[in-house]
């Protein structure tokens, strides 16, 4: 059946139908311009708390085990002959392994709202292939049939773009979205949150700006006379040119007759430049949803709850990004009619503490919920060995 819808779907010009576009689905390319700083992914990475919360969120979703499961009238069981599966187990494409490719997926959700790759199919309509597409590339229409196209034009690519324009239909593309406006087109965090990040860039620039100039004015010279203005100019270019910048610190000062330092005690702690430094990590770390110890902010973590920040950070921050992925999973690659499933395993993140695990086994033992054998492989040891008598 899905193999005969999309040859309908070739076949039904309207599908193809080049002059139905719809403006209010033009996604800017570009950044976002706020009060004079440009804020896009590119340079919203250039903030260490934006490259650690997508860098904890996509590696963490990677690193989950993934399985294929379908229904059988006493529950499930694990399909390792389905297609999908197989390209769990050696990769979705020729260039990436699975946790490569939720990690790109992952990475591109967060940063652009919305992750698109390519279904392939033989001619059977068997999947052969998830092929990643760069967001940058894709061009959203909706037809006035109610279906959505994705024009991509691939200007340079690793599958050999040739530059030209190619139409992808909707049950052809595998789209995660972030939160949309619409229902139709995921919206990047960073354009909501604009304002957040491009403090967090202003105040890095000021903080290059600071060290790269020496900080403040650490101090004045005085002097004892009037100077004509070459000679102030003259004094000027030679004491910016011996003790300014960083090769140049900490040298030892000779002034002349008549020439006297004046020190000037302002440091960044007493504007607040650090106080403030702070509070945009824990801003951005907010954005993404990601307690501050996942992102090496210990400001507020202690012994105690640090572990439970992390537990946190699987139930409150993963879980909800694991079910978006299972169900577009199962909406554009299974089907709403196929009774497989695609399902990440999330229990490896909260195991707890060896004797909270342990204390947990021993029940599911004593109410005959699980084996000892079950409970050896969730721990990732073999079967118990035979006993011989």
């Amino acid at each position: 059946m899905k193999l005969l819808k999309r040859i309908a779907n070739w076949i039904d010009p309207e599908r193809r139908n080049w002059s139905s576009r719809d403006p209010e689905l033009a996604r800017a390319f570009g950044g976002l311009d706020v009060g004079g700083q440009l804020v896009n992914p590119r340079t919203a990475e250039n903030l260490s708390t934006v490259l650690a919360c997508v860098g904890a969120i996509s590696s963490a979703m990677a690193s989950l085990p993934a399985y294929v499961y379908r229904q059988i009238p006493n529950g499930r069981e694990i399909d390792d002959s389905h297609q999908i599966a197989r390209l769990i187990a050696q990769g979705p494409n020729q260039h990436q392994s699975w946790p490569d490719f939720i990690e790109w997926i992952m990475a591109s959700v967060l940063l652009r709202g919305n992750a698109v790759a390519e279904i392939v199919t033989d001619n059977y309509g068997t999947v052969t292939a998830l092929r990643p597409i760069p967001w940058e590339w894709v061009s959203v229409q909706l037809l006035p049939s109610g279906r959505l196209v994705y024009d991509v034009s691939e200007i340079t690519s690793i599958y050999g773009g040739t530059g030209g324009t190619r139409r992808l239909l909707q049950d052809e593309v595998f789209h995660l979205r972030d939160r949309t406006d619409d229902g139709l087109i995921g919206r990047s965090r960073l354009q909501r949150a604009a304002a957040v990040v491009q403090a967090g860039l202003s105040i890095q620039t000021f903080a290059n700006s600071l060290y790269a100039n020496g900080v403040n004015p650490s101090g004045a010279l005085q002097l004892a006379g009037n100077l004509t203005e070459k000679a102030f100019q003259h004094l000027k270019d030679q004491f910016r040119d011996a003790f300014s910048g960083a090769n140049n610190a900490a040298k030892a000062l000779v002034l002349q007759p008549g020439v006297s330092w004046q020190q000037i005690s302002i440091s960044p702690e007493d504007a607040e430049f650090l106080a403030s430094r702070r509070f945009t990590t824990e801003e951005l770390a907010r954005i993404f949803n990601v307690p501050g110890p996942i992102v090496n902010d210990l400001s507020h973590g202690t012994f105690t709850n640090t572990e439970t920040m992390l537990r946190w950070f699987a139930m409150g921050t993963l879980s909800p990004w694991i079910k978006k992925i299972e169900a577009e999973f199962s909406r554009s690659i299974f089907g709403a009619d196929s009774e497989h499933r695609l399902e990440l395993d999330l229990s490896g993140l909260l195991r707890g503490s060896p004797t909270e695990r342990w204390a947990n086994w021993k029940v599911a033992i004593d109410a005959n919920i699980l084996t000892v054998d079950e409970i050896r492989e969730e721990e990732g040891w073999d079967p118990r060995p035979a006993q011989t008598s």
